[in-house]
């Protein structure tokens, strides 16, 4: 019998940041800027990841790509070695300390959806409302998480591969959300304890 939960990601140690990379608007001409780092220790409480930085809707002078947004960080996890199978479990759970803001968690499958020489990983995306200032512990149904194109719903009816599961991310947007939620450009500021699998 498999235990009801499972670590995925647990950031008490600096060699988790191995783990995960960085992405934002500033690959496009963007000025949105992010960091990812483990704190606690110099004061003696306990680790945890602090992913933050401003978001700006702002292009660089000069730029010569043309986006259609900017306002955009991101971390995500490198590909797990090989696959994650998290096949018997029904709910992603996170730890989280956040800004008020509210983010986005991505699931990335192996690619079917799409056709065979599309290099593409599938992506399944939720929001996550983070209350400012206190620990709170998210949790995300499996099948809340919409199938996405480049940031977009893919309106068909899909159903997500939970035992081809290749990476994770967490990302936040300027702009966009759910009502009530911080938006706007400027500093953002998440800090994750861990990420689990549940069945429940």
């Amino acid at each position: 019998m498999l235990p009801s939960e499972r670590f995925v990601f647990n950031f008490n140690s600096k060699e988790e940041l191995n783990r995960w990379h960085l992405y934002s608007d500033s690959e496009y001409g963007g000025l949105s800027s992010a960091s990812l780092e483990i704190t606690g220790a110099e004061s003696g409480h306990e680790l945890s990841g602090l992913f933050s930085g401003n978001l700006s809707l702002d292009v660089a002078e000069g730029s010569t790509w043309r986006m259609n947004r900017s306002g955009f960080c991101g971390m995500r996890s490198k590909k797990f070695n090989g696959f994650i199978d998290l096949d018997s479990y029904d709910t992603i759970a996170m730890r989280l300390r956040g800004d008020g803001r509210c983010y986005i968690s991505t699931i990335y499958t192996e690619n079917w959806i799409n056709s065979p020489g599309q290099q593409d990983d599938n992506s399944w995306q939720a929001f996550v409302f983070v209350p400012k200032d206190q620990w709170h512990i998210a949790k995300i149904p499996l099948d809340r998480y919409l199938p996405t194109w480049k940031g977009n719903v893919i309106s068909t009816k899909l159903e997500m591969n939970p035992s081809r599961i290749l990476a994770m991310s967490l990302s936040v947007n300027a702009e966009g959300g759910i009502p009530g939620a911080k938006s706007g450009p400027g500093d953002f500021r998440l800090e994750i304890d861990w990420i689990k699998a549940l069945r429940t």
